[in-house]
């Protein structure tokens, strides 16, 4: 059986400096391994995250990217598989983090895919240890993109 996936690209902002579709599917299929499932990433301006995080995090300032995770719970699985979720990725926050951190902006632009993908997965960091091993796991898979370690 082949993993199929269904990854929709949704931008709220202009082009400039958001990497191509392609790319942010790469990164998220690369973070998916071998889930099969559907998700969209939404590239968002400061105030759409900052509204966001508002109302799902109690947080009133936009943030790098936010991770809605679907409770399949319910859902009918399409061919594509079950819905993953939902990324919300602030364009202007992840940009000028990359330039504040000395970033290169595409290979941060990447950590955000595969940090928000692996959220959709159920991976965590509130704690030391998962957060250890959430970190290793971007590592791994951003280093099999060609992206240096983002820590």
């Amino acid at each position: 059986m082949s993993v199929s996936h269904n990854i929709t690209i949704q931008r709220r902002v202009p082009p400039a400096g958001v990497p191509a579709p392609a790319a942010l599917r790469e990164w998220a299929l690369a973070a998916l391994g071998h889930t099969h499932g559907e998700l969209t990433i939404r590239i968002v301006d400061e105030a759409e995250s900052a509204a966001l995080n508002s109302r799902y995090r109690g947080k009133d300032y936009p943030t790098n990217v936010l991770s809605f995770p679907y409770d399949s719970e319910g859902f009918e699985e399409t061919d594509d598989g079950p819905p993953l979720g939902d990324l919300a990725i602030c364009a202007p926050v992840v940009m000028r983090e990359a330039d504040e951190q000395g970033k290169e902006t595409r290979a941060h632009w990447a950590h955000m895919v595969v940090h928000g993908v692996l959220h959709l997965l159920g991976r965590d960091h509130l704690e030391d240890g998962e957060a250890e091993m959430m970190e290793s796991e971007e590592r791994a898979i951003l280093a099999g993109l060609g992206f240096p370690d983002p820590y």
